[in-house]
């Protein structure tokens, strides 16, 4: 059985590379893990949860205008929300290979991501508890998740350095930049009823948000690494830093700016930074281990 294009469309397969950071972050802060657990870790919620967890959101917004990651989506159909609960099934049964607390995180995750676009309870139409639901969900709890799967019993060291710093440096990361996926977005928004954080922000106040969180996330790197990985993240993230001055710039002279297109931009060029400076800290330390 072939799937609709729109179906597949909606489930932004690719849109998970700008998740791919927190997996990559805590694979990086793991690196004895097995590798047969960091793939299938992996796969689960890049192929799994993250499209489902799309598919839910397009299926419950029907968006006309551009989405992440998609420009022109296609009209919804009943198939997509079926095939996003056989995903998260899925994911859950194959769960149950890395562990029970695996499981019960990513039920949690599932459970927080349905609550977010569900149009009974919809946390996406409140500025500050949808964004609180990304902040602590795509971060926090999905650095857990992926370092349970990598290793399992990570709640037993939650309170472990070496554990929660990098779990709200994951929060960080995401929350800070999560409005800036909101800022091309706000007249449909506003259409649906959802009174997101980057429209109470507006469309400046959105860029300070997130510099002022970017800020934030550096001070805790700084705690966290040692003086040359620290220097190494800095210089990956110059060119991300050097296009959000530019498009601010230009934001600022004409509002018009805060585009679908350069939002993909900014978004690509920040998660491909990050992902590479992880990948090159995970090798660093899987050196330093073995």
């Amino acid at each position: 059985m072939f799937l609709k294009k729109s179906t597949v469309q909606h489930l932004r397969f690719p849109f998970s590379v700008f998740l791919l950071p927190v997996y990559l972050f805590a694979l990086s802060q793991t690196a004895d893990a097995p590798l047969c657990r960091a793939i299938l870790t992996f796969f689960i919620l890049h192929f799994l949860v993250y499209p489902a967890s799309n598919g839910y959101n397009s299926y419950y917004d029907k968006d006309e205008g551009s989405i992440g990651g998609v420009k022109k989506p296609l009209p919804v159909s009943k198939e997509l929300w079926y095939i996003a609960l056989s995903m998260d099934i899925l994911a859950i049964e194959l769960g149950f290979m890395l562990g029970i607390e695996f499981v019960c995180l990513l039920f949690l995750y599932g459970l927080a991501s349905k609550a977010y676009s569900h149009p009974k309870i919809r946390l996406k139409k409140y500025a500050v508890l949808g964004w609180l639901t990304v902040f602590i969900f795509q971060g926090f709890v999905t650095y857990l998740m992926v370092v349970s799967g990598l290793k399992g019993n990570v709640l037993k060291e939650i309170y472990s350095w070496n554990i929660w710093l990098p779990a709200v440096l994951s929060s960080i990361l995401l929350g800070g930049a999560y409005p800036m996926t909101q800022i091309y977005q706000h007249e449909e928004d506003k259409r649906r009823g959802d009174i997101t954080l980057s429209i109470k922000l507006g469309v400046n106040g959105t860029f300070y948000f997130t510099a002022i969180w970017f800020l934030l996330g550096n001070i805790g790197f700084f705690i966290l690494f040692d003086t040359t990985k620290f220097i190494l993240f800095q210089g990956f993230m110059i060119p991300v830093l050097i296009y959000f001055l530019y498009w601010f710039n230009l934001v600022r002279k004409d509002a018009r700016h805060a585009d679908f297109k350069k939002t993909m931009r900014l978004n690509m060029l920040s998660s491909l930074s990050m992902n590479f400076f992880f990948f090159i800290l995970w090798l660093w330390n899987l050196n330093a281990y073995h």
